[in-house]
């Protein structure tokens, strides 16, 4: 596996417009309560950097936002944003299209931090995932909605092919930038399948049920 897969400057970019991106949504869930300025901060501070902290804290890099306090601004700004923006019609329909792009983002550049760091491939797989989509559970938990994990809706789903095609594209020798760009392309098509057609996985059926004859 290559080493040098350290961000390079437009994944840099696409890392802040995903802190970005996820922070509102982080934002748009305290509004929803009715909470007040202090607690959008939180909750947008918490789903804009949370995937990545986990990741950089399991690889053993030093924790993104710790270093660049930008990425802790870019979530005061998206609070802010919301706070003033929230209750326009539209704004939530989308955000779940940017929350698209952004997840496909992230995935590709957790997993190519990873990468970076020696993790194994299909460990990399995993950090992108983590890093896509972690901020959110901590946000559903938080705000006591459904987690997104509890959802047959495709969304982990679509974090882990993000990923999935960078690594995989990367190990068969192609350029990091074009193996970012197909994973990218991968994970947010299926994704905004899954919004747009209602794309789900298959959900456990009870084998008694599923084999028994009908009436």
């Amino acid at each position: 596996m290559p080493t040098d897969l350290a961000q390079p400057n437009p994944l840099i970019l696409l890392d802040y417009l995903g802190v970005l991106i996820f922070a509102a949504t982080g934002a748009l869930a305290a509004a929803r309560k009715r909470y007040d300025i202090i607690t959008f901060i939180f909750f947008a501070a918490i789903t804009g950097i949370g995937g990545g902290t986990l990741r950089d804290l399991l690889i053993g890099a030093p924790v993104f936002w710790v270093r660049d306090s930008g990425y802790f601004a870019a979530s005061i700004l998206a609070a802010a944003a919301v706070w003033v923006l929230g209750s326009r019609p539209g704004l939530f329909a989308a955000l779940l299209w940017l929350d698209a792009l952004g997840l496909a983002a992230y995935a590709v550049i957790g997993a190519a931090k990873a990468a970076a760091f020696g993790v194994p491939p299909l460990v990399c797989v995993v950090m992108g995932a983590l890093t896509a989509t972690f901020g959110g559970v901590l946000r559903d938990v938080l705000a006591g909605e459904p987690s997104v994990l509890l959802r047959r809706e495709i969304t982990v789903s679509a974090a882990l092919v993000a990923a999935g095609v960078f690594i995989a594209l990367v190990w068969a020798g192609l350029e990091s930038w074009v193996a970012a760009g197909a994973g990218f392309a991968a994970g947010f098509g299926l994704r905004a399948g899954a919004l747009r057609y209602g794309w789900s996985l298959p959900g456990f059926r009870d084998r008694e049920k599923a084999d028994a004859p009908d009436d």
